[in-house]
């Protein structure tokens, strides 16, 4: 039985993680290398719980509760004991691997080891575990404690018992599963990074504004926000890290990031995270 969580990384992702998981009764050890975004993240859960007892969405009682399930630290030896653990750190495969190769070695055997990889093979990050057969990828959508889906990919490894105690899990937390083969990009990524590369293109190519594409994306499809405006949330550096993942993985041309994307990228203009991107915030 699965009862206390391990969840590897601070930010956005990992807190929102760590809140839905203390929310629904389990108890939760956040890891993080920095002191600041571990006091960052207890922050924004406290504010998030709040927000959500306000709109008559959670139990005032449940905030306090919720929080006290919570634990932080700074030494991934903490994650020890905990059943399962959810890796939600950067997009970037040789920290993955490094977290995974760490993770293998101190948290206890049977754990399920998972990881929030938006792109990343599982089979790859699996491979450098002694326990592929544990790994899986759990792929929450931003902000989590308000999306309802996961995105659940096997490894070539993942056995049917590691498939279907995270499956139980999915519906612990009351959301919705989607079942990915373990290619790039899996499901949304596969289908949303092109949309927004595309976006890209077009303001490359000065077909629009970004004002206009968004606009036409948003009363044109029925989305809720445009695809320009949904990259400078995302993160510019992690739509660019996405596609790349995409384009290595499938040699497709079609894939290729475009080259506004890249150069707003090493122009340091992230999005919303940094104050610039297709719009200024």
């Amino acid at each position: 039985m699965i009862s206390s969580i391990g969840v590897l990384g601070a930010g956005q992702m990992g807190n929102g993680i760590a809140h839905v998981f203390a929310q629904y009764g389990y108890r939760v050890v956040i890891f993080d290398i920095a002191q600041v975004q571990l006091e960052r993240a207890l922050v924004t859960i406290k504010q998030n719980l709040e927000r959500q007892a306000k709109k008559g969405a959670l139990p005032e009682s449940l905030v306090g509760e919720t929080l006290g399930r919570i634990t932080v630290t700074q030494d991934m030896n903490d994650l020890a004991n905990v059943d399962f653990a959810v890796e939600a750190v950067t997009e970037h495969e040789p920290l993955k691997l490094e977290i995974f190769r760490k993770l293998d070695g101190i948290v206890k055997t049977g754990s399920i080891l998972a990881s929030n990889t938006s792109s990343i093979p599982i089979t790859k990050i699996a491979s450098v575990t002694s326990r592929p057969d544990k790994v899986i990828g759990m792929h929450f959508m931003n902000p989590v404690p308000v999306m309802k889906l996961v995105e659940i990919i096997r490894g070539h490894a993942t056995s049917d018992e590691t498939f279907a105690l995270t499956s139980e899990l999915v519906a612990r937390l009351e959301k919705e599963m989607a079942v990915s083969q373990d290619y790039p990009g899996f499901i949304v990524n596969r289908i949303l990074i092109p949309m927004i590369n595309e976006a890209a293109f077009a303001l490359y190519e000065g077909i629009a504004t970004a004002e206009d594409i968004d606009k036409g994306m948003k009363l044109g499809t029925n989305q809720p926000m445009g695809p320009l405006t949904l990259a400078d949330f995302i993160g510019l550096d992690t739509v660019l890290a996405i596609a790349n993942v995409l384009y290595d993985g499938f040699k497709d041309p079609k894939y290729r990031p475009c080259p506004l994307l890249v150069k707003m990228v090493n122009a340091g203009y992230m999005g919303r995270k940094s104050g610039r991107g297709f719009y200024t915030y």
